[in-house]
């Protein structure tokens, strides 16, 4: 799954001299958590998340009054609060791998860049969601379970003739290799013509190894 099927091209972006002001306002008008700080070529140059502008606003107990505040926010730049030299991908990066680097990163959103460090999109957290909503299935419901099988060349054949033989409809399949040698396969498939026929035929695939869960949605 590359990043651009998935990432915001449409991107608000501000340059390095934008007021701590407007970059809030922005946030705001676009309901955004995360503004890339682009140079005048449109190259990244860091970025800014809702965190780094609360982080840097008057809190709640300052002494300030409302000009001085205003003013305050005025005169801070986006260069000042920014995450310079943020982590980027391309647009033919995955998604997977966009995801492991948010999760080891502990950030909610990457820049995405052409070759030349351009800007062309956005892809946060929630891109990923969808992304993960759409390739396990999961608005089309069906039956779904989960099997341990040897992590061994053509073991998931018999559990594909099995539901072939069902005439199960094939929804989504993804795989997790464990550490003891087995992998764990989940698949999705569409509701069959009644619950005695999805019965019969997860019986035969219990045949073929440990069901860890089987579960129906709607």
């Amino acid at each position: 799954m590359p990043v651009q099927d998935w990432m915001t091209a449409d991107v608000v972006s501000v340059g390095p001299e934008t007021s701590l002001l407007k970059v809030g306002k922005l946030m705001k008008d676009h309901n955004v958590r995360r503004i890339p700080v682009v140079d005048e070529r449109g190259h990244v140059i860091g970025i800014i998340s809702d965190r780094d502008v609360r982080d840097a606003s008057p809190s709640k107990a300052t002494t300030l009054d409302m000009y001085e505040m205003h003013y305050l926010l005025a005169e801070l730049k986006a260069k000042s609060i920014m995450t310079a030299k943020p982590v980027t991908v391309k647009p033919f990066d995955t998604v997977e791998h966009a995801a492991l680097i948010m999760l080891e990163r502990k950030v909610g959103g990457l820049p995405v860049v052409d070759d030349t460090g351009k800007l062309v999109g956005i892809i946060s957290d929630h891109d990923v969601f969808k992304a993960m909503v759409d390739i396990t299935g999961a608005r089309l419901g069906g039956l779904q379970f989960a099997i341990e099988l040897p992590d061994q060349p053509g073991t998931a054949r018999p559990l594909f003739d099995a539901l072939r033989a069902h005439d199960a409809r094939l929804l989504s399949v993804l795989t997790v290799c464990k550490p003891d040698g087995n992998r764990h396969l989940f698949v999705r498939v569409r509701r069959l013509e009644n619950p005695e026929a999805e019965v019969r035929m997860m019986q035969d695939v219990s045949g073929l190894g440990k069901v860890l869960y089987s579960i129906t949605e709607n």
